[in-house]
């Protein structure tokens, strides 16, 4: 995707961390921005603040695990603009479920899946028939996570499990555009094994209703205290990744027509590799790590 001026983006989850330093990073290159989040308040104070730098930019509350609220999401966002050419689907929640995959209750595994997972199938249900209808040049960009899409953490069970689902329908989704030489590309977004201050960690705290447990759950909630302390046991140190980076690295990804979007890091080259050299030589997956 080449050309950013006037033209229209649309990205969930768009109120905080990543999605918000995406919001920022495309109204920067002129582009008119859909802000899309499920809470109103800190999603109005992002309309606020891109406005107030000269940005044309409108917010709708929008719950990517209903597909009525995506589809709404699309209608307000061609009301407002005549058109969408860039599809960020970025929001995700961490969980909050540590732990043995079958201590999990089916609340903790619905949560995680109808946001991470299905929250990127709705996007994509809703916008690229219109996309496509439109026949202009467009970009779908799908975060994902090394935790999952590269190698699974063991104790993050549902996160990794989601993001692996992530990952693979973004492969399907780049392999079928280019099947019918659509003039849409698409990307799959690895934020980096560094880029923790996002709020997927806090998620947990604004689990909807409908998710919430009967009983108190077997495993405690990560936090971000907890998962620098495992960190450093297993011998890494801490040291963040600014999101601005992720949205810099997300727009020349989208720029040059990249699938894989991750920054350049050597731990992750490592797994990559090692996971690779398990694969072919058949052999126990010692690039598993657990923190």
């Amino acid at each position: 995707m080449e050309h950013f001026e006037g033209r229209v983006a649309v990205i969930t989850g768009g109120a905080g961390g990543i999605g918000r330093a995406l919001a920022e990073r495309f109204a920067e290159a002129a582009m008119k921005v859909v802000v899309a989040d499920l809470f109103p308040e800190p999603l109005d104070a992002t309309v606020a603040e891109l406005r107030a730098c000269g940005h044309e930019v409108i917010g709708v509350v929008a719950d990517v695990s209903d597909f009525a609220s995506v589809e709404a999401l699309r209608d307000r966002a061609y009301d407002a603009y005549g058109a969408v050419h860039l599809l960020c689907n970025n929001a995700g929640v961490g969980a909050g479920a540590e732990g043995k995959m079958w201590e999990h209750t089916l609340n903790d595994w619905g949560w995680g899946l109808s946001v991470n997972v299905w929250g990127v199938i709705h996007g994509i249900k809703a916008f690229v028939p219109a996309m496509l209808e439109a026949g202009e040049e467009g970009h779908i960009v799908n975060t994902s996570s090394g935790n999952g899409g590269v190698a699974p953490i063991p104790n993050t069970a549902i996160y990794a499990t989601t993001k692996a689902a992530v990952t693979t329908l973004s492969e399907v989704l780049y392999g079928q555009l280019r099947s019918i030489d659509a003039l849409i590309g698409a990307s799959v977004l690895f934020p980096g094994p560094k880029v923790l201050r996002t709020g997927l960690l806090e998620s947990s705290g604004k689990r909807p209703s409908h998710w919430h447990n009967d009983h108190p759950r077997m495993t405690a909630h990560t936090t971000i205290a907890s998962f620098e302390e495992r960190m450093r046991a297993a011998g890494m140190e801490p040291d963040y990744t600014p999101v601005e980076a992720v949205a810099e690295e997300t727009f020349q990804g989208v720029r040059d027509g990249r699938f894989w979007i991750l920054p350049a890091s050597e731990q992750t080259d490592k797994t990559i590799q090692a996971r690779s050299r398990s694969m072919l030589e058949r052999s126990l997956p010692k690039y598993l790590r657990s923190f």
